[in-house]
């Protein structure tokens, strides 16, 4: 089957779920993942033929059902950076790559200091922070096992070393770890996102992302910003800095919350979206 006919054929099932840009770009995608075919090429000889067509048309299909292109690939890039991604974890987005960049700024690569990831999930915060500041000690918490199997792939595929951990944070005062570890930096994207926002979210997340890393009870929406935040209090070094994503409704709310914890110098960032999205607070 002549790609061409296949392109056509992708926008003819999906031009009324997706942007034509978007069809384009799931397509070449595809191409070049299954047979290693560019763009470019398919410019220049519009007659090129594939024999397993299947692959790629089982992908259509799964984009049709609202699949993530990430999940279909089973990979997606973040700051310049390859991640393996399945179900057990996020689809990393741009708004992250913002916090990353916020950290990074922070501090220089030559700096031997301690930095805590919590809720990895990919891994992407902690292996991109590791990659650009080789000098630190990177750890990594989730409480999903899954989640972390897949985080260590990419620690491995993008050559850094992470100290993974197993742990709940919302039990994990007074435990071995709690008690043994400082940090000159925690950061975290944990969930956020209320259930009663679930109707304004698209098909394709709430079918497919795991909602373990997405959602929180509407009762209790800073329910992991407490519990971090109580960790943190614990376990940062002195002028040590705590960095969150947030919802972007409850800035005024973050804002609070690092007050009550003696935080210091706090500033919430907008993302390119012009979104409440980041927020840091430096300790005593």
């Amino acid at each position: 089957m002549k790609l061409k006919d296949i392109k056509n054929k992708f926008h003819q099932e999906l031009d009324n779920l997706f942007p034509l840009e978007e069809v384009d770009s799931f397509f070449y995608m595809l191409i070049e993942a299954y047979y290693k075919i560019s763009r470019l090429n398919l410019a220049m000889d519009s007659s090129l033929e594939v024999e397993n067509e299947a692959l790629i048309l089982d992908a259509l299909q799964l984009l049709k059902d609202q699949k993530p292109i990430q999940y279909i690939l089973g990979e997606t890039e973040f700051y310049g950076l390859e991640f393996k991604v399945n179900e057990n974890t996020l689809i990393p987005r741009p708004e992250t790559e913002e916090l990353v960049n916020w950290v990074l700024k922070m501090k220089s690569k030559t700096e031997k200091i301690n930095i805590l990831d919590i809720g990895t999930g990919s891994g992407c915060i902690a292996i991109s922070i590791a990659k650009h500041l080789p000098n630190a000690n990177v750890y990594a918490l989730d409480v999903s096992i899954g989640a972390l199997e897949m985080a260590k792939q990419n620690a491995e595929l993008n050559e850094v070393e992470i100290k993974f951990i197993n742990q709940d944070i919302l039990s994990v005062c007074n435990s071995k770890f709690d008690k043994n570890f400082k940090f000159n930096i925690i950061v975290s994207n944990p969930p956020y996102v209320r259930n009663k926002e679930k109707q304004l979210m698209q098909p394709n997340v709430l079918e497919n992302e795991p909602h373990l890393a997405l959602f929180v009870d509407d009762e209790d929406p800073l329910k992991f910003y407490k519990a971090i935040t109580e960790f943190a209090v614990k376990n940062l070094t002195e002028k040590g800095v705590l960095f969150f994503e947030i919802n972007e409704y409850l800035g005024s709310e973050m804002i609070q919350l690092l007050k009550s914890n003696n935080f210091k110098n706090i500033q919430l960032k907008q993302d390119v979206f012009k979104k409440d999205r980041m927020i840091k607070g430096t300790f005593n």
